[in-house]
């Protein structure tokens, strides 16, 4: 049976995997970057997470607020134990300098997981898709991989900003 779900997957899905894989390792160095590319995975995993839900829900009326609360959850953890020794700012230059860190790497292969078991479950039992628990489950579980991400975002960001008000003399 596992060989017939590695066999049936996509091989966009082992591509996404690889670059999942590698923006993690890359990750787990430290490295200055552009404000602009603190973006890129986080949005990923957003479209990521909501192409899941709408693939495996449509419109389920429960899916959004559940995805959405779990967000909020995620979001203040990660805001509130993010350590703001791990970054530096470089107003002059519009970049940060971030620690190396493997959190990352686990949270895209978590929600690459997630995915990939979700559409697992739905092929072999279709019914699941109209199971309320599973739902929920599965929309908790992006939705704190997602918050997460956002989190650790917007305390990046947050910290940039007050760097650039410093540095521009505005606080």
């Amino acid at each position: 049976m596992l060989q017939q779900l590695l066999i049936n997957t996509p091989v966009w899905v082992w591509g996404l995997l690889a670059f999942l894989i590698f923006r993690g390792m890359l990750a787990s160095v430290g490295r200055e970057t552009g404000i602009r590319r603190l973006f890129i995975i986080p949005l990923v995993m957003l479209g990521l997470s909501m192409h899941g839900i709408a693939a495996s829900f449509g419109a389920d009326p429960f899916a959004v607020p559940v995805w959405l609360a779990a967000t909020a959850a995620g979001t203040a953890v990660a805001w509130a134990l993010f350590s703001l020794d791990s970054v530096s700012v470089y107003p002059e230059r519009g970049s940060v300098f971030q620690q190396g860190s493997w959190m990352p790497l686990i949270l895209m292969l978590s929600i690459f997981l997630v995915k990939y078991g979700v559409n697992v479950i739905l092929h072999i039992a279709p019914h699941a898709r109209h199971d309320s628990a599973f739902l929920i489950a599965v929309c908790l579980l992006y939705g704190l991989f997602n918050g997460i991400f956002f989190g650790r975002l917007l305390r990046i960001l947050a910290i940039y900003r007050l760097g650039v008000a410093r540095k521009y003399k505005l606080l």
